[in-house]
């Protein structure tokens, strides 16, 4: 068994890989009774591994060795500029919503969509594109003494997840269910290196 923090469960729920190069700056938290949102802009540096012009699609490497795809939004100058190989610093939003399903009936898993709208006619030239990931994970047990909710996973793995705020902790029972929504965005900069500001 693991322990991570609550905000990690989208990683460790939906067994999705959502890697982060460096450290993100900005965001903003959101609580309600049973649920809890957290957005953040997204600061990395990266090796673009391919360009798909036509959905404005950037396949970027992480330092760690990890691959991301990002929508560089109308926002992004010089996008025609990209190319494979090229050494970017990158900005784009991702956001995380988990919710407490009392007495939850959902079928655990994972699901996957995109989707992607376009500039109406006569607007300037855009699109916007995002990725939503939804997990469902049945909550198995509650200590808290601990400050601890145990999930278990569609493939049966137990994760400790650390709920900090007691008034958040009083409302969940063994039964419950929770669910991790984790969506990203658009990518608002994507920049070489060496014109990038320090």
């Amino acid at each position: 068994m693991r322990k991570i923090p609550v905000l990690a469960i989208a990683i460790a729920a939906a067994a999705a890989p959502f890697a982060i190069a460096q450290p993100q700056t900005g965001g903003a938290v959101a609580t309600a009774p049973g649920k809890a949102s957290v957005a953040q802009t997204v600061k990395a540096t990266a090796t673009i591994e391919s360009v798909d012009k036509a959905t404005r699609t950037v396949k970027l490497k992480m330092p760690n060795g990890a691959t991301r795809d990002i929508v560089a939004g109308p926002e992004v100058r010089n996008f025609d500029q990209l190319k494979a190989g090229d050494k970017v610093n990158v900005g784009y939003v991702e956001a995380l919503t988990l919710e407490l399903k009392k007495d939850g009936k959902a079928v655990v898993g994972r699901t996957e969509s995109s989707g992607m709208t376009s500039a109406a006619k006569g607007e300037k030239p855009g699109a916007v594109a995002m990725r939503e990931v939804v997990a469902v994970a049945d909550v198995v047990n509650v200590d808290a003494a601990k400050q601890l909710v145990q999930v278990k996973n569609k493939d049966g793995k137990i994760i400790d997840l650390n709920v900090k705020d007691p008034e958040q902790l009083k409302l969940i029972k063994k039964g419950d269910q929770v669910q991790a929504t984790y969506t990203e965005a658009v990518a608002i900069s994507v920049e070489p290196m060496a014109a990038a500001k320090k």
